[in-house]
Order: structure tokens, then C-alpha cells, then sequence
């Protein structure tokens, strides 16, 4: 099997590394030149949106993605993504891309890294290999970035950590997504829009259910639906709530893809929504008006919303223990802390708001996310003003 996984990763990989290398030795890097790439992404969104959109017309801006890390490019797309990678003056990333590990880099190019999450929560990266009840391998590519942006200056040294960089070489911009929060008209357009698609949401509180995936790789992504008492829930909250679910990208793509029930809406058409086919949740944010997660990193871009939140966390001791995080759980918590179904009901109904909890973590996790982030980012790897 372990054979047969190298075999099958040479023959993708090699010719990548063949036709980076002839381009490397023929073509210049084009100084211009800024290369959007994921392997998670469908779509231009997050944010490389973002900074796509703030660049002027000087940048020559090129786009390569891919919808899900297990889809295999096609042999042209592979070729295509090597070129690209060869000649562009920056390649940016939100995710870590592997062939990041491959290219050769040349003089002048930069990878910048603008993470899809904003804080330091769950340990990632090279962090990782810290933690004694892991044993996995790092992505060796993270070492290549030039640059990489954090939400907060008092996290620039878990980043540093994470991609084995020296910290100077992160910078606390803020989140260039989390710019969405300080605009009032694209804020009114988003709930318009939403609230034509759903008016049922318009009419009752919106809880939104996001927790993050459980599983060691992305591969292995999965939740314990069974924690979820759907007609207890229901039997509680359908008068005067709507409950939307929103699984995290790789739990989402695992449950497309096996085709698995992981259970059956039919029966509360008026209450529970799934609607994790978003790929960007902060749209979704703008309507919640109560939001339900564990270890995801939402928590960080939710605390620009400034409203209730709980923390449903069945499993804390064993996940905590096993992951890893940059701090102690209660560092993280700004609402309620729940770990069985009838006190989620019970949170939910009291909508408790902790104000100097919330102070203290914005100055900890969010303190660059102003509204100004894609400005300041883009002037931190562009060194452009706009």
C-alpha cells in the first residue's frame, strides 16, 4: 500500500517538477505576474477574493484551483499549474497547496500565505509536530513562504511556529475577509439577498450550527452526527428558530462523496437548513443570530458580529488532548461552554453575552481586523498603497 502511494505521487509529481524546471530555465519571471492558487477552492472567494478584487489593473492576475485536494488535475492542468508556478512573481495561498514543496523557487518570487482562518486556535503545521500524541508528517512547502498575514500581533509567533519562518516574516494585517463586517452597504445587500432566497429567516432568530471536523487528515474529515438530537432540538426551537447547519469544506466534501444520510431534513422543512454548499461562511454570519461551533475558526470572525454564541463541545477533553491548541481552552471562550443537547437548549434560550470576555479576545485574536485588512496586506506583499 505505502508502495503503492509513492508510486501513484511520482507519477503526478514528476512531471510537474519537469516542466517547472524546463520553464524555470527558459522563461523570466514576469514581475507583475500573481498566481491565486488552491487546491479547496471552486471558485475565486475567502481571501483571495479579496486581494484579487483590491489589486489595480497593472497586476496580471491568474487564477488556478481546484475544488477538492482528493480530485486529481488533469495531466494539461498539471502542466499548466507548473508554468504558472514557475513564472509568477507571487503565488498566494490560503491553504496549504503541496506543490509548493516541488517548484523550484526562484529569485524574486514570493509565496505569501493568507490563511483561510483568522486567530490561532487548533495547532497546525510544523506546531504539530510538538505535540507527543501526534505522529504526522508536515507539509514541507510551508517553509518556502515568504510572507504570511495574522489577525492579531500576539499571534504572529504561533504562525511562526507553524510555518517553521522567522516572524518577521509575519505580519498582523488583519484578515482581509473579515473587511466585510465594516461595511454597511455590502452588509444590507447580503442580508437582502439571503433573506429573498429564505424569508423564512427574516421572520425568526437564526442559529447557525459550524463546528469544525473531526479526524487527524482532511481525508478522514468526519463529525458524530449521532451527538445531534434533531427532534429534541426541534421540538424545543421551532417556534422561534430556524437552525442552519454549515460543515466545515472537508467534512462537507467527505459527505458528498460517500454519499453518506447523515441525516434526514425531510421531515422539518421549516427549521433545519443545510446550507454548507457556501463555501465561505461570513455571508452566513451577517443573518445568525446565534452561533453554535467547538474548535472552529469562526469564533474569531463571529466576534465582529457581536452577538450570542455557544460552545458545543461533547468531546473537549479527548480533543483538546489529542489536536493540540496555542492556548488554553478558556482563552477561546466568550459564551457559553455546553456538552450534552438539553443545556444547548437552555444556552440557546438565554443568549448570554460576556462583554470583558469579548474585549479580551478581540485584543488577543482580532485586533488588525478593522476593516482595513486587504489594504494593509496588500501593502505588506505588494508594497502598494490604493
Amino acid at each position: 500500500m505505502k508502495l503503492m502511494r509513492k508510486t501513484r505521487t511520482a507519477v503526478r509529481v514528476v512531471p510537474f517538477i519537469i516542466i517547472n524546471r524546463i520553464v524555470s530555465m527558459f522563461i523570466k519571471v514576469k514581475e507583475n505576474r500573481v498566481l491565486f492558487a488552491s487546491d479547496v477552492r471552486k471558485e475565486l472567494g475567502g481571501n483571495l477574493k479579496f486581494v484579487y478584487d483590491y489589486l489595480p489593473e497593472s497586476f496580471e492576475k491568474v487564477v488556478d484551483f481546484k475544488e477538492d485536494r482528493r480530485f486529481r488535475r488533469s495531466f494539461m492542468n498539471y502542466l499548466k499549474l507548473a508554468y504558472n508556478m514557475a513564472v509568477s512573481n507571487y503565488i498566494l495561498l490560503e491553504d496549504f497547496l503541496d506543490y509548493t514543496a516541488f517548484i523550484r523557487l526562484r529569485k524574486g518570487q514570493q509565496i505569501c500565505q493568507l490563511w483561510h482562518g483568522a486567530g490561532a486556535y487548533k495547532k497546525f503545521g510544523y506546531s504539530r509536530q510538538l505535540n507527543e500524541n501526534e505522529k504526522i508528517k508536515i507539509h514541507q512547502g510551508y517553509k518556502r513562504y515568504a510572507k504570511a498575514i495574522v489577525s492579531a500581533d500576539a499571534i504572529r509567533a504561533c504562525y511562526a511556529e507553524a510555518f517553521s519562518m522567522p516572524i518577521e516574516h509575519v505580519q498582523a494585517t488583519g484578515i482581509p475577509r473579515t473587511d466585510i463586517f465594516f461595511d454597511n452597504e455590502y452588509i444590507i445587500k447580503t442580508k437582502q439577498t439571503l433573506y429573498q432566497k429564505y424569508p423564512i429567516f427574516k421572520d425568526k432568530k437564526v442559529i447557525l450550527f459550524a463546528p469544525t471536523y473531526r479526524g487527524t487528515l482532511v481525508k478522514d474529515a468526519a463529525y458524530d452526527f449521532d451527538s445531534l438530537k434533531l427532534p429534541h432540538l426541534y421540538n424545543a426551537l421551532h417556534e422561534d428558530y430556524v437552525f442552519i447547519f454549515k460543515w466545515h469544506p472537508a467534512a462537507y466534501n467527505n459527505i458528498k462523496s460517500s454519499n453518506l444520510e447523515v441525516y434526514n431534513l425531510e421531515a422539518y422543512p421549516d427549521f433545519y437548513f443545510d446550507l454548507s454548499q457556501y463555501r465561505d461562511i461570513n455571508d452566513l454570519l451577517l443573518i445568525t443570530d446565534i452561533l453554535i461551533t467547538d474548535y472552529s475558526s469562526v469564533i474569531f470572525d463571529y466576534l465582529l458580529v457581536d452577538k450570542p454564541i455557544i460552545y458545543y463541545v461533547p468531546d473537549l477533553n479527548n480533543y483538546s488532548g489529542d489536536r493540540g491548541m496555542y492556548f488554553n481552552f478558556s482563552e477561546y471562550v466568550y459564551g457559553d461552554v455546553v456538552t450534552n443537547w438539553s443545556d444547548l437548549i437552555d444556552s440557546i434560550h438565554s443568549e448570554k453575552m460576556e462583554p470583558a470576555k469579548r474585549l479580551q479576545f478581540r485584543k488577543k485574536f482580532m485586533d488588525a481586523c478593522d476593516g482595513e485588512a486587504t489594504k494593509k496586506t496588500c501593502s505588506w506583499i505588494f508594497g502598494i498603497f490604493c
